[in-house]
């Protein structure tokens, strides 16, 4: 599972997201999600609000990974949000996040959740990666960041 896989382009990219909260985050990314991928709205912010229920997907340093499964969808998608200012996200650290990686995956993908899952994990472990996502302001330059970093790691 390629990041370049789940992100459709830079079009799958919010470089401001202006959410001002988690549940405000989630419905903007619910938003953005639904008209990309043509995927019922409410459904998946649903989906993300029950999965925050069962703890936070704030993993730490400021990133969360937001995540959910439908049953109308046939392949796994990703939508990456830069935030504009940090939202509190009850994350494990008790730091506010502004670097956010939604995953939405078809409802009997197990494996390929938790690939896709272990994959964005990674790739968001790597300080300096984050470090340049921070400091970049254009969705397309995200993006390329983003799949650039995916396929050095693969190719090492």
């Amino acid at each position: 599972m390629e990041i370049a896989d789940l992100l459709t382009g830079p079009d799958a990219v919010l470089a401001h997201a202006k959410a001002t909260g988690k549940k405000a985050l989630l419905a903007e990314l619910a938003g953005k999600a639904a008209s990309l991928f043509k995927i019922d709205e409410r459904k998946l912010f649903d989906r993300l609000l029950e999965r925050e229920r069962l703890g936070s997907t704030g993993i730490g340093g400021g990133i969360a990974i937001p995540h959910g499964r439908l049953t109308t969808i046939a392949k796994p998608h990703g939508l990456f949000a830069r935030l504009a200012h940090p939202v509190d996200f009850d994350a494990i650290d008790e730091r506010p996040v502004d670097i956010v990686f939604l995953l939405v995956t078809p409802e009997g993908a197990g494996a390929d959740h938790l690939k896709a899952l272990a994959r964005v994990s990674r790739l968001l472990r790597d300080r300096s990666l984050v470090e340049k996502l921070r400091a970049t302001e254009k969705a397309d330059a995200l993006y390329a960041l983003l799949v650039e970093t995916l396929q050095t790691q693969t190719a090492a």
